[in-house]
Order: C-alpha cells, then sequence, then structure tokens
C-alpha cells in the first residue's frame, strides 16, 4: 500500500523541463526536441556543431558571454538564466539565428554558469 501511495505521489508531481546548465569556460553541443536540449554533451571550443545541432559556449569576458551557433535550418527563441552561486537570475538572449549563423550575447554580471531551455521556433522578425 506504502508502495503504491509513493508511486502515486511520484506521478502526480510535475516534472521540470530539461534545460541545459553550461558551466563558464566549457562548451556543450545538443539538439533540440519538444523545446528542450538533448543528446547534450560537451565538446572542444574550436568543435563545430554536426547538421541539426547547436553549440554553446561560455566564458567570463567582460561579465559572462556566450556563443551560440545554430546548425539548424530553425531559428529559435529560448529562456536563458545566470547561475552564480546555486541562484538564477534571468537573462534577456536574442533570437538564435538558423543556418549556422552565430550569436553573441553578454551581461555584466559575472556567472558561474548559463542555463537554457524552453527553445521555440522563431518568426523570420527575430528578436533582441
Amino acid at each position: 500500500m506504502r508502495a503504491t501511495l509513493a508511486l502515486f505521489l511520484l506521478a502526480a508531481t510535475p516534472v521540470q523541463a530539461a534545460s541545459l546548465t553550461v558551466p563558464t569556460g566549457e562548451s556543450w553541443v545538443f539538439a533540440v526536441k519538444n523545446g528542450e536540449p538533448v543528446n547534450a554533451h560537451k565538446v572542444a571550443s574550436s568543435a563545430k556543431p554536426p547538421k541539426g545541432q547547436i553549440m554553446v559556449t561560455v566564458k567570463p569576458l567582460m561579465g559572462t558571454a556566450m556563443f551560440m551557433t545554430n546548425n539548424s535550418p530553425v531559428a529559435y527563441t529560448f529562456k536563458a538564466e545566470l547561475m552564480r552561486d546555486g541562484k538564477p537570475t534571468a537573462a534577456r538572449p536574442c533570437t538564435l539565428p538558423g543556418s549556422n549563423r552565430p550569436i553573441f550575447e553578454q551581461w555584466d554580471q559575472k556567472a558561474d554558469a548559463v542555463r537554457i531551455g524552453a527553445f521555440t521556433a522563431a518568426g523570420t522578425e527575430g528578436r533582441c
């Protein structure tokens, strides 16, 4: 009975979306599925994203800088949070263009990592 109740409670608990946290000084490549990063893995900063994937690099440059290249035809809007001492601070990123075009984001705040997720296909107008 207790095991059944425990399973029921776990099933009723909302699942938080699977965002990707990229520590400062690291580069990662991932694909987007259902709006979230999947199959993420660490790569060298000189790597290039394979077709259909995105590469992100976070550096401690004038606060915190993030470079992203999207090697898919789909442009995305997404959410970003600066992580400092385990606490998130919302950050406003620009639209990530498709077709292997990069973006550069820079925030004055120093962060230990940047957490990204909630990717949504963007229109052609972009935003920043």
